[in-house]
């Protein structure tokens, strides 16, 4: 047990030091990493943080962290004296409870990425109408895919990583629907995917067409854009309520304290 304890906080001190040299480790190990790493995980973490934040840097943070507490875990479940025999039930046991601990600690941070980004669909689905309307100026002089591709710097930032993602499968050759409904898919707010079909016709076809889809994609994002104003006027207006309501409270709580405050004065007379 003091042999395992030892090793682990050795390792740690050669880790930490720069002694092993952790990013050869994960560069030599990077295929089966990179297996377990999620799909969206570099997405949630530019929705989180901007696209400045460098995704792999973070996600080998969590790895390290998730193997520090393998170690950590084991050498604490083992201070009973269990056997570091593997034929030892108790030692299996301590392994899979190591194993369940590591796992959770790797997967954490993906879920408060995940949770925030959940949080934060609602002010999405106000933006996006505002986004639109954006571009919808920008495709009256440019083809759809040239206007997404300049609208991408002005976008909100949450937008951006979906954006530049469809923007590069449109340049790879890619012409169905297909990039504008993942787009939909990352951001599933209300319309989204109504909006993504009416841009992706605005694409194709004649230039006659286009004029006219261009009419009804303009009166469509005017509708949202009506609708996220009511949305925002109605929160305000519920957040106004909250605070009179809190004011009246405190207000009403006040005036019973100095009332019994008062009539205790004059009992005690």
């Amino acid at each position: 047990m003091e042999i395992l304890i030892v090793g682990a906080i050795l390792m740690f001190i050669m880790i930490y030091n720069n002694t092993i040299d952790k990013n050869k480790f994960f560069a030599d190990n990077q295929k089966y990493l990179e297996a377990i790493r999620e799909e969206d995980y570099t997405f949630l973490v530019y929705a989180r943080y901007g696209e400045d934040a460098d995704a792999d840097q973070l996600y080998m943070q969590r790895i390290t962290f998730a193997i520090v507490m393998f170690f950590i875990v084991l050498a604490f479940s083992m201070s009973g004296g269990s056997s570091l025999d593997f034929v030892n039930s108790q030692f299996f046991l301590n392994l899979v409870l190591s194993a369940v601990v590591a796992f959770i600690s790797f997967k954490i941070n993906y879920f408060q990425l995940k949770n925030y980004y959940k949080a934060h669909l609602h002010e999405i689905d106000i933006m996006l109408p505002y986004y639109l309307k954006s571009l919808e100026i920008l495709i009256q002089h440019y083809t759809v895919p040239v206007a997404i591709g300049k609208s991408i710097e002005d976008a909100p930032d949450i937008f951006k990583p979906g954006l530049r993602k469809m923007i590069d499968r449109i340049n790879a050759g890619d012409s169905s629907v297909d990039p504008y409904m993942e787009f939909a898919n990352t951001y599933p707010v209300r319309d989204s995917m109504r909006m993504m079909r009416l841009l992706y016709r605005l694409g194709i076809g004649s230039q006659e067409k286009k004029q006219d889809r261009l009419m009804m994609f303009s009166r469509t994002v005017s509708s949202l854009q009506n609708k996220a104003r009511e949305t925002k006027y109605k929160e305000r207006l519920n957040y106004m309520e909250q605070q009179t309501m809190i004011m009246l409270v405190v207000t009403g709580i006040g005036v019973m304290l100095i009332i019994l405050i008062s009539m205790m004065m004059m009992f005690s007379i």
